[in-house]
């Protein structure tokens, strides 16, 4: 059976997800910088959403941008996340949330340093790095 996760109700997220994600994908909240598990990690793999495990970012997306988050400058795929206006907080931001669940990621930005010009800064328990096996790709983990 197939979960349509944008139906489950917040009680039912609150049973799914730690007190910590809940608060990130379902509240809007975030970590604070250079606290999260991902945010130096060179891990080669995918980074899939906390919430409903769609593939969100790969490892070869990922860079240090030393804003203290993990930085992405582009999408695992065309169409899996979506932008909404942020204006909390007094700024304008561009909020990312998984097109899949409508979990909260973090923000979008277009100062980048690479061809895409975008900067992806996503908290760390918005996502779960699915490591490459190296045994799978017949060699060493890069």
């Amino acid at each position: 059976m197939t979960t349509d996760y944008k139906k489950l109700t917040e009680a039912e997220w609150k049973q799914r997800l730690s007190p910590d994600r809940f608060h990130i994908l379902r509240q809007k909240g975030t970590e604070r910088a250079f606290t999260g598990k991902y945010w130096d990690t060179t891990t080669p793999g995918v980074y899939r959403c906390a919430g409903c495990g769609i593939v969100l970012f790969t490892s070869d997306a990922k860079f240090d941008s030393h804003c203290g988050w993990p930085s992405f400058d582009k999408m695992a795929a065309d169409g899996v996340i979506e932008e909404h206006r942020d204006t909390s907080y007094g700024m304008v931001r561009t909020e990312v949330v998984c097109k899949n669940c409508g979990g909260h990621l973090g923000h979008v930005f277009d100062d980048g340093p690479t061809a895409t010009g975008l900067r992806y800064c996503i908290n760390s328990a918005s996502i779960d790095l699915e490591a490459k096996d190296a045994d799978k790709q017949g060699g060493e983990k890069k």
